[in-house]
């Protein structure tokens, strides 16, 4: 097989690119590791910038997000059960953020992809990039048993964090940036109704957050210790302990019922530079991952493919390739802003273990001051929202 772009990965990275691309007359093929039916049952983010909202529509799959997304003007934060402030981000920034899962986005892509004759390929083993570093690289790949091989201009790694991509380039090449936190956080989905607003909590028991998917369908995190085993927290000492991290006026509120997913995900800072070798690119987990505290995992993935779109459309439609010369540092801008926001989020809300009565006194005078400041509060609610692309 012979295309212009190979993508590693059938995520949101990899499918956004591959449609944005179609949409701009440049072909390529996806190759996913598992089923069609297991990418559509990972639970992840579901917080979208509104760059991110606008982005999408661009792409011609903002007609489901606009009809069942939820808008909010901003995010509430609880601390030392009854202070209270919010992140406004429609006052500060005159632009509000979209509550709509990633899992709804990936269906969404699928459909779209499917409408426009896009070729993907699931259950693609082993995709492996070669001669990266020449003008003719190609991706090996094993289907139903049988070794196959796409010729093309150009990868993109969209594979995730413990995809080949990135493993494939040179040690000496490569450099890693990680931070891994002491906990972890405990996720359940209900089919309950969620919360007007999206609400952090920052309690002495820990951190939690409410948040929403659509207005049947909550998603509520705790914090919890890396070692925790899910079978150690049946639903109703899940709801017992995320009330009591919240104020009563805000715990009434909360809509209990059976879990229809739980889960428990470790939490880590992880940039990795650069974001390209030869004619590889990386975009999406693949080259990153923040903590869920900012939101921004999903929305950098979507400002990745912004950029790599762009550049891949200027080099096939403009015989320009200064873009894809400047991808890797363009990205990574906006990569380390949102991973610096998620790193403050986390310690400012989070309770670690080695923590004195100083660092608590700190966390809460940090907290005070947001709540009293103007100019802190804009400039939080600037970052919170994204910076343009």
């Amino acid at each position: 097989m012979k295309t212009k772009v190979v993508i590693i990965g059938g995520g949101p990275a990899g499918l956004l690119l591959s449609q944005v691309l179609d949409q701009r007359g440049i072909e390529s093929i996806v190759l996913e590791r598992k089923s069609r039916e297991y990418v559509l049952q990972r639970i992840r983010a579901g917080v979208l910038e509104w760059g991110s909202v606008e982005f999408l529509r661009e792409a011609g799959i903002g007609e489901r997000m606009d009809r069942e997304g939820h808008l909010h003007d901003g995010t509430g934060i609880v601390w030392s059960g009854k202070n209270h402030c919010v992140l406004d981000t429609k006052k500060y920034t005159g632009k509000p953020m979209m509550a709509y899962g990633q899992t709804a986005i990936t269906e969404d892509l699928y459909a779209a992809r499917e409408a426009m004759g896009g070729t993907v390929i699931d259950e693609a083993d082993d995709a492996t990039p070669h001669g990266m570093l020449t003008d003719s690289p190609y991706v090996t790949f094993r289907k139903n048993g049988d070794e196959q091989r796409i010729d093309c201009d150009f990868i993109a790694g969209c594979d995730g964090f413990h995809g080949i991509s990135r493993k494939s380039i040179p040690a000496d090449v490569l450099r890693s940036f990680e931070r891994v936190y002491p906990f972890g956080w405990l996720g359940v989905m209900s089919e309950t109704p969620p919360l007007d607003d999206i609400i952090y909590a920052s309690h002495p028991r820990g951190f939690a957050l409410a948040s929403q998917r659509n207005p049947m369908l909550s998603r509520y995190y705790i914090q919890c210790e890396l070692d925790a085993n899910v079978e150690d927290w049946p639903d109703d000492r899940f709801w017992d302990e995320l009330k009591i991290r919240y104020p009563k006026e805000i715990a009434d509120k909360i809509v209990t019922g059976p879990s229809i997913e739980k889960s428990i995900a470790p939490l880590r800072s992880f940039v990795a530079e650069p974001m390209s070798h030869g004619r590889m690119f990386l975009a999406g987990d693949s080259a990153h991952i923040v903590p869920p505290t900012g939101a921004k995992g999903l929305n950098l993935a979507i400002s990745d493919v912004f950029y790599l779109s762009r550049a891949l459309t200027a080099f096939y439609n403009g015989n320009d390739a200064s873009y894809l010369e400047s991808y890797s540092a363009t990205a990574l801008k906006r990569v380390w802003n949102a991973a610096r926001l998620s790193w403050y989020l986390t310690t400012l809300l989070h309770r670690f273990p080695d923590q004195t009565d100083f660092d608590l006194k700190i966390q809460e005078n940090d907290l005070e001051y947001l709540a009293n400041s103007e100019n802190a509060m804009r400039n939080l609610c600037e970052q919170y929202i994204g910076l343009p692309f």
